[in-house]
């Protein structure tokens, strides 16, 4: 048998083979246990002064119970403590903004950090997402957690190799893993990703109509609530819309959604609204506001002739505004106008007069790719999103899916790969209490679809708005020609 090599810079393993590989191991150094006492001791005051700087309130709290436990005993500590708690309950009822901002949302970040942290390692060794490199485990780095009520967007640093696919494909994994509903692989910088994980389904019940905002913002009109129990901004100005869903998915509640938002910009003259319903139902029940605001058209001729007048319109704008303004912004003379579609595809695809179908692409086509910088848009809502019944969808920046029948009419309408980027739009319920509503959201600034819920606008609600809009004092807009 080989003798044993031995010494502090190499090692032989005692093998009974004489030809095997000799297997070498690194020099072991004996670190003086001052030096090591030294460092852990630098480490601990750095740790500590970080702590401090970071958290002064808290610090200054526990100086202060610890000197009047010195000094008063114990009923000294146990005032403080019911004074700060008191002073807590004071702000949150007073001020709930900046209490959940500085105390609130900060501590949930932290606990909702070590829940996963907690996790990280056994959840990305067993889901395969942890890489074994020359005999090290390499795991993803865990990064900052932000929450809210419903919501966790965790920040991933990626192993050298690893890309956003591999988190896509276990995506079901995480989601157990970490005690979550859902999660979605959002992308982000180069080398890293968000995990979005769905704690609680913030979408789950039916969401009355909002109020009327008080003042109206084209680019963020309030018509729902997003994932994360925040509202739903729906932007007009400066793009188009597409609203694809199958019957009963809540096409028309949107519609109506939009149109409640942008009332008191009505009243004021600055926007227009022209509502094309070919179905005769969901757009008529509050026809007595297009009519005081805009135009409303029903029959096809009607249409096509509300829609070739509004491309004459934005034209002449066009020309007025050439070599002058590149954004349009509202005003009496020049307002914003909203061009409503209800079933789109009865005019693009099943009406049966082929001249007026083309008529209507022309017309259509034209306004989706000149009038955003002249203040026209076209909100155009569909069952059937298929090419051959929408040949112009790419010409709309902003999409929104509603329920879908089939898997494949989600990229579709949202583009490539957005279903398996989250947005299951096919497997959104179908029922009144439950899926009506609920769509996914793709912005042009944004590939990440966003799951929401629209508003339910009752016809209550739509009695109540044309009974006080379209009778209220106010600037009546031109139904057709030129600006005014």
């Amino acid at each position: 048998m080989r003798k044993v090599v031995t010494g502090s810079q190499v090692a032989q393993l005692r093998n009974p083979d004489p030809f095997a590989v000799p297997a070498w191991r690194s020099p072991v150094y004996r670190t003086p246990f001052a030096l090591v006492a030294a460092v852990q001791a630098a480490r601990l005051t750095w740790r500590l002064a970080r702590f401090l700087t970071r958290h002064p309130i808290a610090a200054l709290a526990v100086l202060a119970g610890v000197l009047l436990w010195g000094v008063l005993g114990w009923p000294g500590a146990i005032g403080l403590v019911l004074s700060i708690a008191v002073a807590l309950v004071v702000w949150r009822w007073r001020f709930p903004g900046s209490f959940a901002r500085w105390v609130a949302d900060p501590a949930r970040n932290r606990w909702r950090a070590w829940h996963y942290r907690r996790r990280w390692r056994p959840v990305m060794t067993i889901g395969g997402l942890a890489e074994l490199y020359r005999g090290r485990m390499l795991l993803p780095v865990l990064g900052k957690v932000t929450s809210s009520g419903h919501t966790d967007r965790v920040t991933v640093r990626l192993v050298s190799g690893q890309s956003v696919a591999d988190f896509a494909a276990l995506a079901d994994n995480l989601a157990h893993g970490f005690g979550a509903v859902l999660c979605r692989v959002r992308s982000a910088r180069a080398g890293a990703l968000v995990l979005e994980f769905v704690r609680r389904d913030a979408l789950a019940a039916i969401i009355p109509a909002l109020p009327v905002p008080a003042q109206v913002n084209l680019r963020a009109l309030p018509v729902g609530r997003q994932e994360d129990g925040q509202l739903w901004l729906a932007r007009v100005h400066g793009t188009h819309v597409l609203i694809a869903g199958a019957t009963g998915a809540g096409k028309a509640s949107l519609l109506w959604s939009i149109v409640r938002a942008m009332l008191p910009a009505m009243l004021a003259g600055l926007v227009r609204v022209q509502a094309a319903d070919p179905k005769l139902m969901e757009l008529a029940y509050g026809r007595a506001i297009f009519d005081r605001y805009g135009r409303y058209a029903a029959d096809p001729e009607a249409i096509v002739a509300m829609l070739e007048d509004a491309v004459t319109q934005m034209q002449a704008r066009a020309a007025k505004f050439a070599g002058k303004h590149r954004e349009h912004t509202p005003t009496a003379e020049h307002p914003f106008v909203v061009i409503l579609v209800d079933e789109v595809a009865f005019l693009t695809a099943y009406q049966p007069d082929r001249q007026l179908r083309d008529r209507v692409k022309a017309a259509l086509a034209t306004l989706t790719t000149q009038g955003r910088a002249v203040g026209f848009c076209v909100v155009a809502a569909l069952q059937d999103p298929r090419k051959e019944v929408m040949s112009i969808r790419n010409l709309f920046p902003d999409r929104i899916a509603m329920r879908l029948d089939e898997p494949e009419q989600v990229d579709m309408v949202l583009g490539d790969g957005a279903r398996d980027r989250g947005a299951l739009a096919d497997l959104i319920p179908n029922g009144p209490d439950h899926g009506a509503g609920v769509a996914y959201v793709r912005l042009e600034t944004d590939p990440d679809p966003v799951r929401v819920r629209a508003t339910w606008v009752t016809d209550n609600d739509i009695a109540a708005m044309a009974a006080e809009y379209a009778s209220a004092p106010g600037l009546r807009l031109i139904p057709a020609g030129g600006d005014r």
